[in-house]
């Protein structure tokens, strides 16, 4: 008899094991300036490569290599500040590849957004963290998780696959006001959110 050795759900961290630190090598899968599939109203999306959660299904698998793509650059970056600061641009996202285990490039640019934009543009990312898992981590996580204001948290599961949901791939994703939740000290789900 042959077993199936398959995986059928992600990988999960122990807290401050996935460091970008060590695992970052500061490459992007791509750039996509003005689209409106990845998050509210038009905008910039940047896909950071490096993701080792591994979860079956995974729609960006390419994305998984830390070393997939090109280099981040600083033209690169003046380029993306560039495009948000157009009127019809609502604002950042962050996808992966894992945003939390690059947080070298991903601090680097929500940095400049906020010192160039303030909060007149908004600032979401994706993540196969938990909102609990993120606050138990390093520092450099809860830097960037405390400077975006929307995050969809947790790992994509393909037993709860869902392509109606809005903004997720799976039931068990949240769309998280991170700014609301950071006050509060609980989880503040979007007040957007579609049902």
């Amino acid at each position: 008899m042959v077993k199936n050795t398959e995986r059928t759900r992600p990988r999960n961290p122990n807290p401050k094991t996935w460091l970008a630190e060590k695992l970052s090598q500061n490459y992007i899968a791509s750039y996509k300036p003005f689209n409106f599939v990845d998050g509210e109203g038009v905008r910039c999306s940047l896909y950071v490569s490096g993701c080792p959660f591994d979860c079956p299904g995974c729609y960006n698998k390419a994305a998984q290599n830390f070393r997939y793509g090109q280099p981040y650059t600083k033209d690169l970056e003046d380029r993306i500040v560039e495009d948000i600061g157009q009127p019809y641009v609502q604002g950042l996202t962050l996808l992966g590849g894992e945003p939390f285990l690059n947080t070298g490039v991903c601090l680097s640019l929500v940095n400049r957004v906020r010192r160039e934009y303030g909060r007149t543009k908004d600032i979401w990312s994706w993540t196969g963290y938990t909102w609990d898992e993120l606050q138990r981590d390093s520092d450099d996580k809860r830097e960037l998780l405390s400077k975006i204001d929307i995050l969809v948290d947790g790992r994509f599961e393909l037993s709860q696959k869902d392509l109606t949901l809005q903004f997720r791939g799976s039931a068990n994703q949240r769309i998280i006001d991170v700014q609301k939740t950071l006050k509060s000290g609980q989880v503040v789900i979007w007040d957007r959110l579609v049902k």
